[in-house]
C-alpha cells in the first residue's frame, strides 16, 4: 500500500475534523452529488422505501444508514492514515461486497468526484488546490485496495 506524506496527512486531518462530529450531513451533499452525476446508482440501491428518484432515496432511514456507514469508512481511513495497511483486509472485503451488489470499479471515481465535490461545498475557502490532491492521494490508495477485493470477488464468481 502507497504511503501518504505528512502534509498530506495533515491537511486531510485537519479539513476532515473541521467539517464537526455529525459528518451525515456532508454525506447527504455526497450523495446527493453522486446521484446527479450518475443517476443510475439509484438503481443499485433498493430498500423497503423506494429509491426511484434522489430524493426519496436520500431521506429514506435505510439509505440514510448507508450514508453513516460511509461516512465512518472515510472516519476509519482518516484515523488510520498513519498505517492505512492495517484497513487492507477490511477494504478489500469492501470492495467484494461492492462486486456482489453490482457496484462497477467506473462508479468508485465518480464517488471520488463526489467526494471531493462535498469537502469544497463544506470547507468553502479552506479547500486548496493542495488539500484537494492530499484528499485524492488518500482516495486513491483506499480505492486501490477496495478495487483489488472487487476483482477477487469477480474471479471467484466466474470460477
Amino acid at each position: 500500500m502507497e504511503k501518504l506524506s505528512e502534509k498530506d496527512k495533515g491537511l486531510i486531518r485537519d479539513s476532515w475534523e473541521s467539517l464537526g462530529k455529525n459528518k451525515v450531513p456532508h454525506g447527504i451533499v455526497m450523495f446527493t452529488r453522486l446521484f446527479e452525476l450518475d443517476p443510475a446508482l439509484l438503481t443499485l440501491f433498493s430498500y423497503s422505501t423506494n429509491c426511484g428518484d434522489a430524493p426519496e432515496c436520500l431521506s429514506s432511514p435505510e439509505f440514510l444508514e448507508h450514508v453513516t456507514k460511509v461516512m465512518l469508512v472515510i472516519d476509519a481511513a482518516v484515523s488510520h492514515l498513519d498505517d492505512l495497511h492495517t484497513l487492507e483486509d477490511f477494504l478489500l472485503n469492501l470492495g467484494r461486497k461492492h462486486q456482489a451488489v453490482g457496484v462497477k470499479t467506473q462508479s468508485f471515481t465518480v464517488v471520488g468526484e463526489s467526494l471531493l465535490y462535498m469537502l469544497q461545498s463544506s470547507l468553502g475557502s479552506a479547500y486548496t488546490t493542495p488539500l484537494r490532491q492530499a484528499w485524492l492521494n488518500m482516495y486513491s490508495i483506499v480505492v486501490s485496495a477496495m478495487t483489488r477485493g472487487w476483482a477477487k470477488n469477480g474471479e471467484h464468481k466466474s470460477n
